[in-house]
């Protein structure tokens, strides 16, 4: 997915869903914010899996550890240049979240979401520093932790 022009992935990712079981799944900043980045990831694997519709046999995973579950899966370091199943994932989910980020980006203008796709460019960390952070951001994301708002202020 990170090698295709937009145009394309969106083309390959329609076709994609016409021919393969697809589940998406989505932790909230909540969540993420209580588990880590690391545990919430899992935690929407569990639910993409799970939205599939189907039991699979085997379930590839792109990166280094799987879930904790008793599903056979495997872990695939650099699996979305290593296996098309992976690589399909990939697509399918980049496009999520680049439709999440243009709704974001509707709902809340002025962070700049639709193009910068979630990542702390130049632009999101001035319009934080302009208008503060909203209930998207992650509250545990260093540069949302500095606002007093989102500090936690030990009882000592």
């Amino acid at each position: 997915s990170k090698k295709l022009k937009a145009g394309a992935r969106a083309a390959l990712c329609l076709e994609l869903r016409k021919v393969a079981h697809v589940g998406v799944g989505i932790a909230s900043v909540e969540e993420i914010d209580s588990l880590n980045i690391l545990w919430a990831s899992m935690l929407a694997m569990e639910r993409a899996v799970a939205a599939l519709g189907i039991d699979p046999a085997m379930v590839l995973v792109d990166g280094n550890r799987c879930p904790k579950w008793t599903r056979p899966s495997l872990a695939v370091v650099g699996g979305d240049a290593r296996c098309l199943s992976i690589a399909a994932a990939s697509i399918i989910a980049k496009e999520e979240r680049d439709r999440m980020m243009v709704e974001l980006d509707r709902a809340h203008p002025g962070y700049d979401w639709a193009s910068n796709k979630g990542y702390g460019t130049a632009a999101h960390m001035a319009a934080l520093d302009r208008m503060g952070p909203t209930p998207h951001h992650r509250r545990s994301f260093a540069p949302i932790a500095q606002f007093s708002m989102f500090r936690v202020e030990s009882a000592a």
